[in-house]
């Protein structure tokens, strides 16, 4: 092995790195932030609910908890210049989780504004906090940025009704690919996940309903909703040296629901 190879040990871990977070004061977003801190990152957690980062900061010795509401902009440079504080403006990995749904609701009886409130937080705040980083990771010549789409941003919802989460997570694919072919030579990598059906608070109703986990489970050809450590791999998979070579890519860690 060359001596400036990582070992393979050291693959999928973050040390000494900083990382950004959104959405992480529940779900899937905590989970994300447990688990790049346990590979040995300091984690910048942005969420409106402060109370449970703060809680979760607790357990974290280095993780940082910022009141961050992602629809406003102002919110997401803060968000920002805390991470830069952290580490004198070296960003190493940004994951954009922080998202919000509309279903189900049939679209014929969808406000319009509702689509547009779920498609600025999904795909809009995304954007804006993606390019803020990137400003930083670019002159670096470093980063890796991980957005958090959906097997509904690569196949529709039916039979639920989410015309504008299905949109916008559909538009986080595709802008996914157009940031990492923009940035391909810079060292900065743009993937995205695509989880399926995890516990979290988007899919809460539909997993304690019996019908809707049976449902789950006819559909997933591993018939089962997803454990929320199964997406540990595929975080720290993007996330750090394992992938150094991957870019614009789309994983989907759904127990088979998009190869039906």
């Amino acid at each position: 092995m060359d001596e400036t190879e990582p070992t393979p040990d050291a693959l999928l871990r973050l040390d000494g790195r900083v990382a950004i977070v959104t959405g992480a004061s529940g779900g899937l977003g905590e989970r994300f932030a447990r688990v790049l801190h346990a590979a040995g990152a300091t984690v910048v957690g942005g969420a409106r609910r402060l109370d449970r980062m703060e809680a979760l900061a607790g357990e974290l010795e280095r993780f940082v908890p910022v009141a961050c509401d992602v629809a406003v902009d102002d919110d997401l440079a803060r968000l920002v210049t805390a991470a830069d504080e952290v580490a004198g403006g070296r960003i190493d990995v940004l994951v954009n989780n922080a998202g919000i749904s509309d279903g189900p609701q049939p679209a014929l009886d969808e406000d319009p504004a509702e689509f547009r409130r779920v498609v600025d937080v999904d795909l809009n705040a995304l954007f804006v906090l993606t390019r803020l980083v990137a400003a930083r990771m670019v002159p670096a010549g470093a980063g890796s940025i991980v957005n958090i789409s959906s097997v509904h941003g690569l196949v529709a919802a039916a039979p639920n009704s989410q015309a504008g989460y299905v949109a916008a997570k559909s538009a986080v694919v595709g802008l996914t690919r157009e940031l990492a072919c923009q940035w391909a030579t810079t060292g900065v990598r743009v993937n995205a996940l695509a989880p399926g059906y995890f516990a979290s608070e988007l899919t809460e109703a539909m997993l304690d309903d019996e019908g809707g986990r049976r449902w789950i489970e006819r559909n997933t050809p591993m018939r089962r909703p997803g454990a929320m450590h199964e997406l540990d791999g595929a975080l720290l998979f993007l996330a750090g040296d394992a992938s150094t070579y991957v870019t614009g890519q789309v994983l989907a860690v759904d127990g088979g629901f998009t190869a039906r």
